[in-house]
């Protein structure tokens, strides 16, 4: 096979060529050039959002769990109290980060195949006038279902609470508009739905709050308001910057402003869902969230109900063919799961299928049997 495997997952994820050869520059981490490098990127980010006005964003090293860290370490002072809403992994995830640096926590669980219930919120906002902040994920990557941002920002702006966002698998392919949605701070990362390479996080944190934060965070690394205050006196980052990453998410943030930016990417993927549910559907798979619930970013799949059915097996049998699916996070039910998102299309969206169906024959599962 003379192209590299199709990443069906989270991330990472495919990126064109272009994003690939991006990051055979290398560039001097101060030099003035990285450094507009660097803020024409952070107002691209800005701009994805409608954020220009109302927050700054902040890069910051590594991947993106380290942002989502650094978001609660700076934003949450450390006597506040955090309720996280909790209908996946990714959601458990932020409550086990909050508790392991000493935030108060509290982790409200609900069904993984439900989206967050914004009435629900309401009442244990009403009911504990302690908490300060809620976290939320707004696609669980876990099962690929959406929550309901806006209704939750509805939420705790009306009940006076602060908002922090994983937008991980959603930001630059769902909608977010900061002018009408309120958060405290949105957290996304580089190799996600914008087609860069892992490596660099970042939040965007409300402008009218970012100095307030000096001080909450326990750690020097992390310390998104520092990280911000550098960046703004000197126009570089506090440490060594993963240069090629930046670089590579420059040239990524360019392709997709030439595709139409989040309504074209959102576009494709959604095509590339269809083509990917249909195609597992024709073959007796079913999804694990009912059909209306089904995101455009990751679906999961019930396992084969078949004593002949071995994941590894499965998967790299479809490797062999040149696709990387994604194992299933759930504990309760055996599933596995596919991206829908990256540098790929309709067209690798049904050779992958094509590729599920070859080893599911293969395995003695033909359709219908799945």
């Amino acid at each position: 096979m003379d192209r590299d495997n199709i990443l069906l997952t989270p991330g990472p994820l495919t990126t064109t060529l272009r994003t690939k050869l991006a990051m055979l520059k290398d560039w001097g981490s101060w030099d003035a050039d990285f450094n507009a490098l660097t803020a024409d990127l952070r107002r691209r980010l800005l701009d994805v959002i409608h954020a220009a006005d109302s927050h700054v964003v902040v890069p910051l090293q590594g991947s993106g769990t380290f942002s989502v860290e650094a978001a609660v370490a700076t934003v949450v002072p450390r006597d506040a109290h955090l309720l996280v809403l909790d209908n996946g992994a990714y959601c458990q995830r932020m409550g086990k980060l909050a508790t392991l640096m000493g935030r108060r926590t509290t982790v409200h669980s609900r069904a993984e195949d439900q989206p967050i219930s914004p009435a629900e919120l309401e009442g244990l906002l009403r009911a504990d006038p302690s908490i300060s902040h809620v976290g939320l994920i707004h696609c669980e990557t876990g099962t690929g279902v959406v929550n309901p941002l806006a209704e939750i920002a509805e939420v705790c702006e009306r009940l006076g609470r602060g908002l922090i966002v994983d937008a991980m698998s959603s930001f630059g392919a769902l909608p977010i508009d900061a002018r009408t949605i309120r958060f405290d701070a949105l957290v996304a990362a580089s190799g996600k739905c914008l087609e860069g390479v892992p490596g660099m996080g970042f939040v965007f944190i409300r402008r009218d709050l970012v100095d307030a934060c000096a001080g909450n965070s326990h750690s020097l690394a992390m310390d998104l308001q520092d990280q911000h205050a550098y960046m703004q006196r000197t126009g570089q980052w506090r440490f060594t910057p993963p240069t090629h990453v930046v670089a590579a998410l420059a040239e990524a943030m360019r392709q997709f402003a030439e595709e139409g930016g989040q309504p074209a990417r959102l576009a494709r993927y959604q095509d590339n869902c269809r083509t990917l549910v249909d195609g597992l559907g024709a073959l007796g798979l079913r999804t694990f969230l009912a059909p209306e619930l089904v995101s455009p970013i990751i679906v999961t799949f019930h396992a084969p109900a078949d004593a002949r059915y071995d994941f590894r097996a499965f998967y790299a049998a479809v490797k062999a063919q040149g696709y990387l699916l994604y194992p299933g996070k759930l504990t309760q039910v055996e599933t596995f799961r596919v991206g829908c998102i990256g540098a790929i299309g309709r067209l690798e969206m049904q050779q992958a299928v094509d590729a599920v169906g070859r080893t599911l024959a293969a395995m003695g599962l033909p359709a219908g049997r799945a």
